[in-house]
């Protein structure tokens, strides 16, 4: 019986009686609206005040002797990106709202008493490094604030396939009903991490940057995920840094009247923020260093797209992307772009430029595969028999 634990457990679960047929013909609950996405608030407050989440997040680790020792870990390992209009819980409220439509999770309301208490445990599915942890708090928070977390590894640590690195404990229907979206987010965060730490240790010492090619969004988690795998972040959108890109010089009639007019621009509007240039040949970077060395600029980075080439072989040839840095000489900041995998990044990295974008960290996500299993033993049992735990 997955839902009965032995008395010794720390958290014993008890099942009450099912809901009878007159209750289930009872949809929904008094306190449910459907202009409220989640009603969650209103019927789970059974859980003792005790189990409500703090600001830190407790770590049990056990000894050789099976002594528990709690310790205390920040609930918050690394903090997401600052943005001037994005919105994290309304993220978060939509993502819910998409899962309970206007009736809640029919299947819950059916099956679980709404006295129900559970224990759920987070297991992995593979080898990685797990993002998403504080931001499953904030969902965790946001369905029922009764619920008590435990994390026994924080954003950016790294996990093997079947370690069990977290748990949930309170009303079964505010885990059930938290699970997918929990899940969903922590999975793709921690996709993103796992490939941008991969990444990050073979461009050393370059840095690693992710780009704008992230989910509509879903651009602060995307990069928020970047940064707890050990990337920097690119600018956050069109507002917080200039970056003349190909289109840009193409319309404004070459590199160097682009940069001539946002020096006016900026001076004008007296706006000070990081400059970058798109640059496509030798020549146009030539051209730019020129303008450079002649005039008073803004410009602080220059980015030296499509420099890496593809061989037949399946190497690349870094040749060109050298000379460009040389040319640079440390005068500015250099960024490394296109024909950037893993397979690639090392070589990119020894070039000596100051930083390598890949937009594959985030547009080309494999999430990381995750559960969140009530009957753990059983899950564990099935992980094995399919070698995904």
């Amino acid at each position: 019986m997955p839902l009965i634990s032995a008395p010794s457990s720390p958290f014993c679960y008890y099942r009450s009686s099912r809901p009878t047929a007159d209750n289930i013909s009872v949809s929904l609950p008094s306190c449910y609206s459907p202009s409220s996405f989640l009603p969650l608030r209103s019927f789970c407050r059974f859980v003792r005040p005790s189990l409500r989440p703090s600001n830190r997040i407790m770590a049990i680790s056990t000894s050789e002797a099976g002594r528990c020792v709690d310790v205390e870990v920040e609930s918050m390992a690394v903090k997401p990106p600052s943005h001037p209009t994005y919105d994290l819980k309304a993220v978060i409220a939509l993502a819910l709202s998409e899962d309970a439509g206007d009736r809640g999770d029919i299947t819950c309301l059916a099956t679980i008493p709404m006295d129900m208490k559970a224990e759920a445990h987070f297991i992995a599915k593979e080898d990685g490094v797990v993002a998403g942890i504080s931001l499953a708090e904030m969902i965790f928070n946001e369905v029922d604030p009764s619920l008590k977390v435990q994390w026994f590894a924080k954003d950016g640590d790294l996990i093997s396939k079947g370690m069990q690195f977290g748990k949930v404990y309170g009303c079964a229907y505010s885990i059930i009903v938290a699970e997918r979206v929990v899940l969903n987010f922590m999975q793709r965060m921690s996709g993103i991490a796992t490939l941008t730490k991969a990444m990050a240790d073979a461009a050393y010492p370059a840095c690693i940057l992710e780009t704008r090619k992230t989910a509509p969004g879903l651009r602060l988690v995307d990069k928020w995920a970047v940064l707890i795998g050990g990337g920097k972040n690119h600018r956050l959108g069109l507002f917080d840094m200039v970056m003349i890109k190909d289109n840009h010089i193409s319309v404004a009639g070459g590199v160097t009247n682009a940069l001539s007019s946002v020096d006016q621009f900026l001076q004008q509007k007296s706006i000070q923020m990081p400059v970058e240039v798109e640059t496509r040949t030798i020549e146009e970077l030539e051209e730019l260093l020129k303008y450079a060395t002649q005039h008073k600029t803004s410009l602080t980075r220059i980015m030296l797209d499509n420099m890496v080439v593809p061989l037949p072989n399946g190497d690349v040839d870094v040749s060109m992307l050298k000379d460009a840095v040389q040319l640079i000489n440390g005068r500015f900041e250099s960024e490394a772009s296109g024909n950037v995998t893993i397979e690639t990044v090392k070589k990119i990295g020894e070039t000596g430029v100051t930083y390598i974008s890949s937009g594959a960290l985030t547009h080309s996500v494999k999430a990381l595969d995750i559960s969140l299993k009530i009957d753990t033993e059983l899950a564990l049992q099935v992980g094995k028999r399919t070698n995904r735990a």
